[in-house]
């Protein structure tokens, strides 16, 4: 293998049970049971409303060129998600419209750019979710060098391989694939809570049981 290149085999893909519950839950739910300290951040949607949810394979590329997303598209079985280190580099676009054409053949759930992508109506017209920093016109370079499957930085957010990664509106998440089962059990107790608050809201009560515990807790009368 040319030493411009590391390629390393990528991991198994969510359990089927695994990412049926992922997609019930809202990635902010997620942040809090995250301790609210996990998650990428600065990166936009471009796709209109389908959820992202998958397993990470990794690629880290030269800002501005995109030759490995093809390797590792090609690498990829239907449920992974293309988790892309460009750098943050925003002058030359690491997806488009063809890309993401052959991912879709490919079974890819989604793409996480930290990088610029184009062909932003495809991407909105199919919605394939795909999360950037922005959107140019000018295309990639195709000359490497790269890595594929090894820990990446995506908006501030450490992703290793095969990782599990939720997106919605509000944003991506992600973390080991070993936490999501106890993950998501805290979340589902979260929608409770939130349901019933929601239900005390809907009463129309001034003094709400949920805010005199804040209340209480720091003092506030």
């Amino acid at each position: 293998m040319n030493e411009n290149f590391n390629i390393q085999p990528v991991q198994a893909v969510l359990a089927a049970p695994v990412a049926e519950a992922l997609m019930q839950i809202p990635t902010s739910l997620l942040s809090d049971n995250l301790h609210r300290m996990e998650g990428v951040v600065g990166l936009h949607r471009y796709n209109r409303s389908r959820k992202l949810v998958g397993s990470a394979v990794t690629v880290k590329l030269r800002p501005g060129d995109n030759l490995l997303t093809y390797k590792a598209l090609s690498m990829m079985s239907p449920g992974h998600v293309l988790v892309v280190d460009a750098g943050g580099g925003t002058h030359n676009a690491i997806v488009g419209e063809l890309l993401m054409l052959y991912a879709q053949q490919r079974g890819c759930a989604g793409f996480l750019i930290d990088g610029a992508i184009r062909d932003s109506a495809a991407f909105a017209d199919a919605d394939f979710p795909c999360y950037g920093r922005s959107v140019t016109h000018r295309g990639p370079y195709k000359t490497g060098p790269g890595a594929i499957n090894i820990p990446v930085s995506i908006g501030g957010q450490v992703v290793q391989p095969g990782d599990a990664i939720v997106g919605d509106e509000d944003g991506i998440v992600s973390f080991p694939v070993q936490e999501a089962a106890s993950l998501i059990a805290a979340a589902r107790l979260s929608l409770k809570k939130e349901q019933a608050i929601r239900d005390e809201i809907a009463t129309g009560a001034v003094r709400q049981g949920w805010m005199e515990k804040m209340f209480a807790a720091t003092g506030l009368q």
